[in-house]
């Protein structure tokens, strides 16, 4: 968003599993991300951010001009937060919890500290974080059950005119990233690649950090086979 309304910002990564003590040290009321610092203003929440950037710097547009149009932006925004974004969020959570492999790759390549590995062992904080969200098995299980109704969604969005335009709005941005997102498991990629809905969050964020390895229960892949 702060690219697209061409303004200078510094983006600054947390360490996973350490950002709600990092934001709160910050000055920041929650403890979720994003959160942005500008003049003066701590703001947290994509929804949130989208809003203001659009009062500090109207053009170019997060949002259509037409109330109706904005209206479908915005319901495909708000779908994105609180439906999409989940399914990531939990999948990931889920893999921290139960897979030590997958906690021992994230503390090498994302928590530069000493000995970071070997407090990767304990599952406690990661289980916490995980109920968190309600990252429980069966939820994690229907969320990969239900992918492809939810990328067909994100198809009917681009078919209507809502998302998928010239430039992107504020809906995009937010339904964009999340299919990004899924598309970086490794055991979903191969089921996944070719929809759609991938190839146009490919096209709006090209460049992503790899993803874990592949240690989702095979079973709990089936329906994407199917």
């Amino acid at each position: 968003m702060l690219e697209g309304k061409r303004i200078d910002h510094r983006v600054v990564n947390l360490l996973p599993g350490f950002h709600p003590v990092a934001l709160r040290l910050g000055g920041f009321p929650g403890s979720t991300v994003p959160a942005l610092e500008i003049d003066g203003r701590r703001i947290q929440g994509s929804r949130e951010i989208s809003r203001a950037l659009e009062e500090l710097s109207p053009t170019p547009h997060l949002f259509p001009e037409s109330p109706e149009r904005r209206a479908e932006v915005e319901a495909a925004e708000r779908w994105g937060e609180e439906v999409l974004q989940g399914v990531p969020r939990r999948i990931f959570r889920w893999l921290t919890a139960n897979r030590v492999e997958v906690r021992r790759w994230l503390a090498a390549e994302h928590v530069p500290l000493p000995g970071s590995t070997l407090l990767a062992r304990s599952s406690l904080q990661a289980r916490a974080f995980a109920r968190a969200v309600g990252a429980s098995d069966e939820a994690v299980r229907r969320d990969i059950a239900e992918l492809n109704t939810l990328l067909s969604k994100v198809s009917s969005l681009r078919e209507d005119g809502v998302i998928g335009g010239r430039e992107p709005n504020a809906a995009d941005l937010q339904i964009a990233s999340s299919v990004r997102a899924l598309d970086l498991f490794t055991d979903l990629t191969p089921l996944i690649a070719d929809h759609p809905a991938v190839s146009y969050a490919r096209e709006l964020f090209p460049d992503f950090p790899a993803g874990p390895p592949p240690l989702l229960p095979p079973e709990w892949l089936a329906p994407l086979r199917s």
